[in-house]
């Protein structure tokens, strides 16, 4: 563990973006931090391949909507 400064402006962004997705400011933080680590290590991937693979990784079963007709 240890303690990352980021600047002011990402950090309030950080505080609007925990409302929404119900984490901690850390774990938002962390969410963001490994989702760019995978996007760097997984250049021709989606946002939606990473997130889908990492949920099939942790055992979620991840059912696709249909689509209105």
């Amino acid at each position: 563990m240890g303690i990352v400064n980021i600047d002011d402006d990402l950090h309030e962004q950080m505080r609007r973006a925990v409302k929404v997705s119900c984490r901690s400011i850390n774990a938002q933080a962390a969410f963001w931090i490994r989702l760019g680590m995978l996007s760097e290590m997984n250049p021709t991937l989606s946002f939606n391949q990473i997130i889908c693979r990492e949920l099939d990784a942790a055992g979620v079963s991840v059912q696709p909507l249909k689509a209105e007709a």
